[in-house]
């Protein structure tokens, strides 16, 4: 037995020699955690004594939030002993006599003395090479930012909290026109085209502008201006406290250059470029406005050239179009500098006189009118044109522009009347005339009563696969005593006696229940594209139509479109789009029926509700071949698809116009070349034969 303990004493000594020869932290415990061999190292690493160290349990030397998971690990290790190596398993931490801690590595060995169990650690203090590793990963980010800053097309420029250009990388340079040395070092006002609002040391506020992006102007060294997208980072340092700016910017002249053209087109015609209906009523409230302070007068002449669609059913559409612009400068040229002409669209102009003392004053003008227009040669064609007008004075004629331009409209129709090619001021007697259009109201009401109005459908069709994917519900009206009676004449009655609602009412229930039928006899899902007037859109009650006519007939929501006109977009106060913003949510889409015609909607797409435009047939009949081209029918395609919007051509007459449609991607259209609205009874044939390639056409 003495022997064996010496031999033990013997082993332990050359053991404690072993690990005190070791460069490492040693620290040797048995099975219940408890130290029992410590080397030089280990009293230096833990800032503990030897018999401190020994006095210990192993547990003491981590810290608190690490003692009892440990406790687990020391259970599992003992219970199956194995060598592990250096950085091998958890990270780990030791706690000093100190209090601090420090990151460390440990290998693990187990030995065997006797009948009993050991481990010996091998303690390694990583802090410096941590730090190390700190370093070269701060030096690689700082190269990484560098390198995206170099190489992002985004401006960015880093000023102090002075404004003192820092700074720039090399898309900044690039924007600026400025070399780095020559940009370094100056203030942010070298660069600033607007004044920045400063703070009351002089210093730039970026108070509201931080975390925002903004519209703000560069000026280059070249001294031309650019318009960007700026935001600006608050830079702040490790004790939080400002230490300068970080401004991101793009160039965005595209946008403001695109934005100017929507603008432009939502405020002028797209043929002429003359100002259009909403420029021209926002001129008449101005130039009224004025008039009633300094007590003169207002003219405006309501222009309707005679038989224009003569020359464009004769000669084309193009002719047509060069003629309006050709008219468009004569009209500009008779003016006086302060007036406006606007194009209403159609053959339709507006001259606006301000200033006038009398009616006369414009009548000595009007008589220089005819001379003006004269004849005109178009494309080798000299056409005779003239015009019927009519005229409205303020205050004499009416107070409000509206007033203005509806008397001007009665007298104008008043000219055609007379013969054309004359003009006509507003007198109240011409008023009569409303009379007539009451009396066709009231057997419209009759007719209602009566059904002697039916429905009839033109087909819509998916020009990728040439399927037929739906009808418009148009009604028609025929009476015994009259005969038949044109929608361009009863619609407009029907609007203006509020016979609207009932007709609109019953177009939609009848036309739901045919669509139904339809769909059943052609084993297939249509879509129903019904008309809406401005008058429905009031009030609530037409939602209730619309989902209860829905419902009589089975067909879903998604299947209905419902046409708005453009001038809705013009008129509407906000009651119209609430209404249409609770069709959509049923699922029903919202159409801009007869898209461009005259209007300027382009500015109100975006805050509509809209799933779709028609594109009007006065720009489709522009298109004459594949190769001719037709720019407004190219942009409105190309606006619609960017907007997100379907896009349908209405009025397609040749096959030149439908090669010319699929070419740019419009996706539907509607027109003669597939057929008129046809009857209930017609449709399901006429499907058959569209679809199999035959020419349905007008019958």
């Amino acid at each position: 037995m003495q022997a064996e303990d010496a031999a033990r004493f013997d082993h332990e000594e050359r053991l404690r020699l072993v690990i005190e020869a070791v460069p490492n932290a040693m620290i040797m415990v048995n099975d219940r955690g408890r130290i029992v061999l410590v080397n030089s190292e280990a009293e230096r690493a833990f800032g503990y004594s030897r018999a401190e160290l020994l006095s210990m349990r192993v547990e003491q030397l981590l810290p608190h939030q690490f003692r009892r998971s440990h406790e687990g690990y020391r259970a599992e290790f003992f219970a199956t002993p194995d060598r592990r190596g250096m950085g091998l398993g958890r990270e780990l931490f030791g706690l000093r006599k100190d209090g601090t801690e420090m990151p460390i590595e440990i290998g693990l060995n187990p030995i065997t003395m006797g009948d009993e169990q050991f481990v010996l650690a091998a303690v390694i203090d990583i802090t410096e090479r941590l730090r190390g590793q700190a370093a070269a990963d701060a030096a690689r980010d700082h190269q990484l930012r560098r390198s995206i800053l170099d190489t992002i097309p985004f401006s960015i420029i880093a000023t102090d909290a002075g404004g003192r250009i820092l700074t720039a990388n090399p898309a900044a340079l690039s924007l600026l026109g400025y070399r780095s040395e020559e940009l370094i070092g100056s203030w942010l006002t070298k660069i600033d085209a607007e004044p920045r609002e400063r703070s009351a040391d002089g210093s730039p506020s970026f108070a509201d502008a931080v975390g925002a992006e903004v519209e703000w102007t560069y000026r280059r060294k070249d001294g031309r201006l650019i318009p960007v997208n700026e935001a600006v980072v608050d830079l702040r340092g490790d004790d939080a406290g400002q230490t300068g700016f970080l401004l991101v910017a793009y160039d965005i002249t595209k946008r403001i250059e695109g934005r100017a053209r929507v603008q432009f087109m939502a405020n002028h015609d797209a043929l002429t470029s003359l100002p259009n209906r909403a420029m021209l009523m926002r001129h008449l409230d101005e130039t009224i406005a004025k008039a009633a302070g300094n007590g003169t007068g207002v003219a405006l002449l309501l222009l309707d050239l005679d038989h224009f669609k003569r020359v464009n059913d004769s000669l084309g559409h193009h002719v047509g179009d060069e003629l309006l612009l050709e008219v468009s400068e004569r009209l500009l040229g008779w003016i006086r500098r302060g007036d406006l002409v606007a194009r209403l669209g159609g053959d339709e102009f507006v001259v606006v006189f301000g200033g006038i003392g009398a009616r006369d004053d414009v009548t000595e003008r009007l008589d220089e009118l005819q001379t003006a227009l004269g004849p005109v040669v178009v494309q080798g064609y000299e056409l005779v044109v003239t015009a019927s007008t009519g005229g409205a004075v303020y205050p004499h004629d009416g107070t409000t522009a509206s007033q203005l331009l509806k008397h001007a409209d009665v007298a104008m129709y008043r000219a055609k009347a007379a013969g054309r090619n004359n003009a006509q001021w507003f007198e109240p007697t011409m008023l009569e005339d409303i009379n007539d259009k009451l009396s066709l109201s009231a057997r419209l009401r009759q007719a209602l009563v009566a059904r002697e109005l039916s429905t009839v459908y033109q087909p819509q069709i998916d020009l990728r696969t040439g399927m037929l994917v739906g009808f418009e519900a148009l009604a028609r009206w025929w009476a015994p005593d009259i005969g038949s009676v044109s929608p361009e004449r009863f619609i407009p009655v029907a609007e203006d006696s509020g016979l609207i609602q009932e007709l609109g009412g019953w177009v939609l229930r009848k036309a739901c229940a045919d669509i139904a039928e339809l769909q059943h006899e052609l084993g297939r899902t249509l879509r129903l594209a019904v008309n809406v007037s401005p008058r429905q859109l009031r009030g609530t009650s037409w939602l209730d139509e619309v989902l209860a006519a829905l419902a009589e007939s089975g067909l879903e929501p998604g299947q209905l479109e419902l046409e708005i006109t453009e001038g809705l977009l013009i008129d509407d106060h906000g009651d119209a789009v609430d209404l249409l913003d609770r069709m959509r949510d049923h699922g029903v889409r919202i159409v801009v029926d007869d898209f461009g015609r005259g209007y300027s909607s382009l500015a109100y797409l975006t805050r509509f509700p809209i799933d779709k435009i028609k594109i009007d047939k006065s720009f489709v009949h522009q298109i004459e071949s594949v190769d001719a081209g037709a720019a407004i029918v190219d942009a409105i395609i190309v606006m619609a698809h960017a907007l997100g919007l379907a896009v349908v051509a209405e009025g397609v007459e040749t096959t030149e116009q439908r090669r010319y449609l699929s070419a740019r991607e419009c996706d539907e259209v509607q027109g003669y070349l597939y057929s008129h609205g046809l009857p209930r009874d017609e449709v399901a044939a006429a499907v058959r034969r569209i679809e199999a390639g035959e020419d349905v056409g007008v019958s």
